[in-house]
């Protein structure tokens, strides 16, 4: 497999049209479509799914992993030689936005300081981040599925706790002497893919399903609540003055979800990758809760969210 191809194979992923890959890897669309026709021929089957934008097939999605970690090898190979010391490889990593928006910043300041990488962040839900690691998309990814992707290892990280919050004048409003209307007091969401708050409310005696917004967003989420549009499960770590000064409070006390989150990471001896790792592994010590710590309100694993 020519290293030049497998370049190519890259390039025609990552930029979606041969003429983008052609103009990224300075040469003519005809020269790159060379390239992955004898990439093809050499592997006897097809690899690039000639569509706009180009995607990989389950045969190229293999190679495309190869050929990324080839790329950071040679990235390294050469800076170690004295030949490539001013190229920044690439790093990219798959994280949810909750986690993005709180204990994962530490990354960041540490990457901050890599002359030699360049961070590149895919927030994306906890399935496909791990098609991500499949297809070779991402060298890393937090997620909330225990079980490794094939060629990569798997690492617990701890859990993040979420708790449900409302302004005190939403929970007055829709609260009586028997407790909160969960019918009644709007909730936010996410995503589709949100079912935290769904979780909290299965059990609850409820006439009808609640007024239901979504909000997309980490930041907005939170804004959202504290506007009194709805209440909804708000990570810890987000929470940094809310309760103490009255602006949210809890519906229930003690009520949480605890959501286990661990990294999964190419098994490759690179350099850059170890050190990602090493960032990952620090920030959640640091503000995650340790080990995969039980819950109030039913299995976390099932609450992974606010990704996109």
């Amino acid at each position: 497999m020519n290293l030049e191809h497998l370049k190519a194979l890259v390039a025609v992923i990552d930029e979606g049209t041969f003429e983008a890959a052609a103009d990224l890897l300075r040469i003519t669309p005809s020269a790159v479509s060379q390239r992955i026709k004898a990439l093809e021929a050499s592997v006897g089957q097809v690899l690039v799914r000639r569509r706009l934008p180009c995607t990989a097939t389950d045969a190229g999605a293999l190679l495309l992993r190869m050929a990324r970690q080839v790329q950071v090898l040679e990235a390294e190979t050469s800076a170690a030689l004295g030949s490539g010391s001013a190229a920044r490889a690439h790093l990219p990593v798959a994280v949810n936005a909750d986690s993005l928006a709180t204990w994962f910043v530490p990354v960041l300041q540490q990457a901050a300081g890599w002359e030699d990488s360049a961070l590149d962040l895919h927030v994306e839900d906890q399935g496909y981040s791990s098609q991500l690691l499949r297809e070779g998309e991402v060298m890393g990814a937090v997620t909330s599925d225990p079980v490794p992707v094939s060629g990569c290892r798997v690492e617990l990280l701890g859990s993040m706790r979420y708790v449900p919050v409302a302004t005190p004048a939403l929970h007055r409003r829709l609260s009586a002497s028997g407790g909160v209307d969960w019918a009644a007091m709007p909730v936010l969401k996410f995503n589709t893919k949100d079912n935290l708050q769904q979780q909290l409310l299965t059990g609850k005696p409820l006439r009808q399903p609640p007024p239901t917004h979504t909000v997309p967003s980490s930041q907005g989420f939170l804004a959202a609540v504290k506007a009194g549009l709805g209440w909804g499960m708000i990570p810890e770590l987000q929470l940094t003055d809310e309760l103490e000064s009255g602006a949210l409070v809890r519906l229930e006390d003690g009520a949480h979800q605890d959501v286990a989150l661990y990294w999964q990471a190419w098994t490759l001896d690179s350099d850059r990758l170890n050190r990602m790792t090493a960032a990952v592994r620090a920030a959640a010590k640091e503000r995650l809760l340790p080990g995969d710590a039980p819950e109030a309100n039913g299995p976390s694993r099932a609450g992974y969210r606010r990704q996109k």
